[in-house]
């Protein structure tokens, strides 16, 4: 089974500048259900948890709203459907999948057995506003081969592009694990 994450990428943050700031309300109003049946409710996005948000950004995160809505309903299949063709992913450990056929061909898992959802933390639109990306937290549910929940969790971010026809699709999507707890990161492995 495909176990797909998705990836953290800091140098996309220096392509996207000069936001327009003021401040504005922006719920993600979906909740997504876990394989235990377990209803979970993402973070609203808010001027409390952000005072800075443009309208860019709040389209950003409507746009990744819907995205996981579909993926949530849809699995493997409908995760493909929102990237341009000529997209690319980068997940954590894996090689650079590039271009909508080849993440299709590898994003092939069905929502009764894998639940990928994310929450984003963050958007920003470019000045031109064609351009952004979202960011946030990722979870991935599955079950393993004796039935035990597994879950699997990160950090990632979702680089949104305006195409010609005036639709917003995926053009790269990138994930990384969670970052290791507080004082972990320089402990020196025993042997």
């Amino acid at each position: 089974m495909y176990k797909l994450q998705k990836i953290m990428l800091f140098p996309a943050c220096a392509l996207l500048c000069a936001m327009t700031a003021r401040p504005m309300l922006a719920q993600i109003p979906s909740a997504q259900t876990s394989l235990d049946g377990l209803t979970q409710k993402p973070t609203p996005v808010s001027p409390l948890t952000n005072p800075m948000l443009s309208d860019g950004a709040i389209q950003l995160i409507e746009l990744e709203s819907k995205f996981a809505q579909d993926v949530a309903k849809g699995g493997g299949k409908a995760f493909a459907n929102w990237f341009a063709d000529d997209a690319v992913t980068l997940n954590n450990g894996q090689p650079v999948v590039h271009g909508k056929l080849a993440i299709a061909a590898k994003a092939n898992w069905d929502p009764k057995e894998y639940q990928l959802s994310w929450t984003p933390e963050g958007a920003q639109m470019g000045s031109s506003n064609d351009m952004g990306f979202t960011w946030g937290h990722y979870e991935g549910r599955s079950k393993d081969k004796n039935g035990q929940a597994v879950t699997i969790a990160g950090r990632y971010i979702t680089i949104w592009k305006k195409m010609p026809d005036g639709e917003w699709k995926v053009v790269m999507d990138a994930s990384a694990n969670e970052p290791p707890a507080a004082g972990e990161c320089c402990v020196v492995p025993k042997p």
